[in-house]
């Protein structure tokens, strides 16, 4: 799987927006990509409308949301409608981009795993959980610098340049 410190993958697929996306279009502000297993589940509702919750927050930070599971564009496009998320969701129906990330799981479904990117498009944090709320929390740590659910803050709470001083 994708590590802390690699160059995430570039991929291409077809969005909720109802365009095609392509990650490296998001380069020069930091990245929360979140594989879920099924849109709809109660698990990836939780955790979507978890990520929903903080995206305007993030927004301020430059920090820009994409979800992606194996769904086809039309569950995808009714989960987004149903959750009301603000951010775009990427159909991943033929498993490239889940394979090309290492997070293709057991029944041809992703994983829950999260990837927190740097502007540069480069790993910052993996998440690894299928704790729904771990993918939430991670992000609001690293981009915010919010304490999680027992009031510890952690370091790290701005998005930072590769020089490693903190964006203005």
């Amino acid at each position: 799987m994708i590590q802390a410190g690699d160059l995430a993958p570039d991929f291409e697929g077809m969005s909720t927006l109802g365009t095609g996306f392509r990650l490296s279009s998001l380069r020069g502000g930091p990245v929360v990509l979140y594989f879920y297993p099924r849109a709809g589940s109660l698990g990836c509702t939780y955790e979507s409308i978890g990520f929903a919750k903080e995206h305007a927050a993030l927004r301020e930070r430059g920090v820009s949301i994409v979800g992606v599971s194996v769904d086809s564009l039309s569950d995808q496009k009714r989960f987004l409608e149903t959750c009301s998320l603000p951010f775009p969701l990427v159909a991943d129906g033929d498993q490239r981009i889940a394979r090309r990330f290492e997070v293709l799981g057991a029944f041809g479904h992703a994983r829950r795993v999260t990837f927190l990117l740097d502007a540069e498009g480069r790993v910052l944090q993996v998440v690894d959980s299928i704790r729904p709320g771990a993918h939430v929390t991670a992000a609001k740590r690293t981009f915010l610098g919010r304490p999680d659910e027992h009031g510890t803050v952690w370091p790290g709470g701005a998005p930072r340049a590769a020089s490693g001083v903190p964006k203005q």
